[in-house]
C-alpha cells in the first residue's frame, strides 16, 4: 500500500487548510486511516484517525478545530484544519492500517505563521 499526501503549505493563524491522502496498491480493507504530525524536536503524535466503520478519534489539542473524513470508495482520507494556530506547525503524515501492517505517507509540511 502506498500513501500519497498533499495539501500542506503556509497559512496565517486562524486560517484553514485541507490535507488529502490517497492510498493505492493492493488494498483489501483499510481498517484505520489517520493523520499524525511531528514538530521539530517533538515525537510524532496522533492528530486524528477514522475507522472503516466511521469511528473517529482526535487529539485533545485539535478537537473542535480539525475534522477527519474518509472516502472509502476512493481510499482517501482528508483532514480539514480550521482555526489553525502556530503550534499546529509540523510535518503531517498520513497513516493507514490494513490487517496487521501499518503504512505511512511521505509527510506534508504545514506552517502556521504570520
Amino acid at each position: 500500500v502506498q500513501l500519497q499526501a498533499s495539501g500542506g503549505g503556509l497559512v496565517q493563524p486562524g486560517g484553514s487548510l485541507r490535507l488529502s491522502c490517497a492510498a493505492s496498491g493492493t488494498i483489501l480493507r483499510l481498517n484505520v486511516m489517520g493523520w499524525y504530525r511531528q514538530a521539530p524536536g517533538n515525537k510524532r503524535e496522533l492528530v486524528a484517525s477514522e475507522t472503516s466503520s466511521g469511528g473517529t478519534n482526535y487529539a485533545g489539542s485539535v478537537k473542535g478545530r480539525f475534522t477527519i473524513s474518509r472516502d472509502n470508495g476512493k481510499n482517501t482520507v482528508y483532514l480539514q484544519m480550521n482555526s489553525l494556530k502556530p503550534e499546529d506547525t509540523a510535518v503531517y503524515y498520513c497513516n493507514a492500517v490494513q490487517g496487521q501492517r501499518t503504512y505511512w505517507g511521505q509527510g506534508t509540511l504545514v506552517t502556521v505563521s504570520s
